[in-house]
Order: structure tokens, then C-alpha cells, then sequence
């Protein structure tokens, strides 16, 4: 049987917070969440599924990056319908958008409330 790729992990210095961010921009599900550990699901399918773990030492990376700096280690890819009505959605529950836009026509580099990067894009892109 090959490999299969089941979740994403983000580390975070609060997951129940980043998991209710994330259940309210992708509309999934909060199936776990303590102080340490949060995951989400899509309400349809188990896997693949989100989740946030306690980095109590988390870093935000820098965007863009920068040699000696804290480097992105990974990052989101979020299709959407309309980007900037959902780029604002994503502000509005506590997002940020960043300045540098390498590719300012169909996506949007926007930051979750911890600092991991996130590129919303249009169908096509």
C-alpha cells in the first residue's frame, strides 16, 4: 500500500485559538482540542485533517524570507471563489494581509493570527 498523507501540523503557542480560526475560515470541524493538541476535519471526510500543536517558543517566520532569519517551513494553499471578499472574511476573524504580494492578480498572502503564511487563491492559479 503506498504512503498516505493523513494531516498537517502547525505549531502554535495556543491551539484551541488557531483551530477556531481555521474552523471558521474553511468551515471544518473542531474534533479534538486541549491546551496542547486541536484538530479540524472537513465535515465530510476524517482525512486529511489540520492540526495545532503547543509550541510554547513558536517564532512567526518572515515573509518574505530572509537569510538569518526565522525561515517558512511550509505553507497553506486555500482555493477560493472570491478574493477579496474572502481575503476580507479571513481579515475580519483575525488574519493579516502581507505586503509583499508576489503574484497580485489570483492570490493573496495573507497570515493566520500566528504568524503561518497562508496564499489564497482563485481557480486557475
Amino acid at each position: 500500500m503506498p504512503a498516505r498523507l493523513v494531516a498537517t501540523v502547525l505549531g502554535t503557542p495556543d491551539p484551541p485559538a488557531l483551530a477556531a480560526f481555521y474552523r471558521d475560515l474553511l468551515g471544518w470541524k473542531i474534533t479534538e482540542s486541549d491546551p496542547t493538541w486541536a484538530r479540524l476535519r472537513h465535515p465530510d471526510d476524517d482525512r486529511p485533517s489540520l492540526s495545532f500543536q503547543l509550541e510554547t517558543d513558536h517564532e512567526r517566520p518572515v515573509w518574505p524570507q530572509r537569510p538569518g532569519s526565522q525561515q517558512m517551513q511550509a505553507h497553506l494553499d486555500v482555493q477560493v471563489d472570491d478574493l477579496e471578499a474572502d481575503t476580507a472574511r479571513a481579515v475580519g476573524l483575525g488574519a493579516t494581509v502581507e505586503e509583499h504580494q508576489p503574484q497580485p492578480d489570483g492570490v493573496r498572502v495573507i497570515r493566520d493570527p500566528h504568524g503561518h503564511v497562508i496564499c489564497l487563491f482563485l481557480p486557475g492559479f
